[in-house]
């Protein structure tokens, strides 16, 4: 682009101004665009945090053209026999998506085979669809060791409209989930905030008086056993692993979450050999762009039913 002088923006974060500027479309546009060092403020590289001066030169340089990532195809072919296919029309896909599979790669995962790989061999129109190309038509993301429903875009209108669902949390989500423990009621709501930790890619809760965004996680038990609730959640904001940040603050870890579990929780979990959390994003309902709600429901996977009779 070429050079803008700022005028009214003195004061305020160089990454708020580009968002309202309308110059970047997502927060992870945005992010990679200062990793990159392509946003300059008076002909240097600025920080996202800098705030600006009246009179300031901003200027955006393109992004550097990157070799396309490409996949294996056996890599891919693996996940097709894993990937359960919910719905398929021409406006999105819905999808159960299994347990080990990353939705999209990061800068912790590169080269690894993901959801998106699998979408663009499969349905290679969805290339273009979105606001991010190693994200095409995905507008929500589940963890790698969590299973669930996914909805996926399929054009940029169906995109646009599920973007605007889940920014205004009319889209229903509910996810099933075997903790440590016994929660304190039957029903009830976690609302620490979440910050990304000091270290390493974990995320944290932060009490009222600290730095952190709102989260809040509603639960409803559905049966408790001996050392385990089995819950029902819905998150109302949709943080960075919220609910297994938000359940290990309340001390009743996700049963196989080793990232957020505690010393006794971890030993448990080499005890039930899981190789994954048992977390399933199991209900999820959305409306279409012809007005009609579309609601899925499915069963937990048999190896974590097999884990509750285990467990009676």
């Amino acid at each position: 682009m070429k050079k803008k002088i700022l005028v009214k923006y003195a004061g305020q974060r160089l990454d708020k101004v580009l968002a309202d500027l309308k110059l970047v479309t997502t927060r992870s546009a945005g992010q990679k665009l200062f990793a990159e060092h392509l946003v300059l403020i008076n002909d240097k590289p600025a920080s996202a945090h800098l705030a600006v001066k009246a009179g300031d030169k901003l200027e955006i340089l393109p992004m550097p053209e990157k070799e396309k990532k490409v996949a294996p195809i056996d890599q891919i072919h693996h996940w097709d026999k894993k990937i359960e296919i919910i719905a398929d029309n021409n406006d999105f896909l819905v999808i159960n998506k299994p347990a080990g599979l990353l939705v999209h790669e990061s800068a912790a995962t590169p080269g690894e085979t993901t959801l998106a790989d699998w979408l663009v061999k499969k349905y290679p129109h969805v290339d273009h669809v979105g606001d991010d190309p190693a994200r095409p038509g995905i507008v929500h993301r589940l963890d790698r060791d969590v299973s669930g429903l996914m909805v996926i875009a399929k054009n940029q209108d169906s995109f646009d409209d599920l973007k605007k669902q889940f920014q205004k949390r009319t889209i229903n989500k509910y996810y099933t989930a075997l903790v440590y423990g016994h929660l304190p009621k039957q029903t009830g709501e976690i609302n620490f905030k979440i910050g990304r930790a000091t270290v390493g890619f974990k995320m944290a809760a932060r009490p009222e008086n600290q730095e952190g965004k709102i989260a809040v996680t509603e639960y409803e038990v559905l049966k408790s056993f001996e050392h385990y609730d089995l819950v029902r959640l819905k998150i109302k904001t949709g943080r960075t692993h919220q609910i297994r940040v938000h359940l290990s603050a309340a001390d009743h870890p996700v049963v196989g979450d080793n990232l957020y579990g505690n010393r006794v929780t971890k030993e448990k979990n080499k005890k039930l050999a899981l190789n994954r959390i048992f977390l399933v994003a199991r209900e999820l309902s959305f409306t279409d762009l012809q007005g009609e709600v579309q609601s899925f429901t499915i069963d937990l996977p048999a190896g974590l039913q097999q884990i509750l009779k285990n467990i009676k």
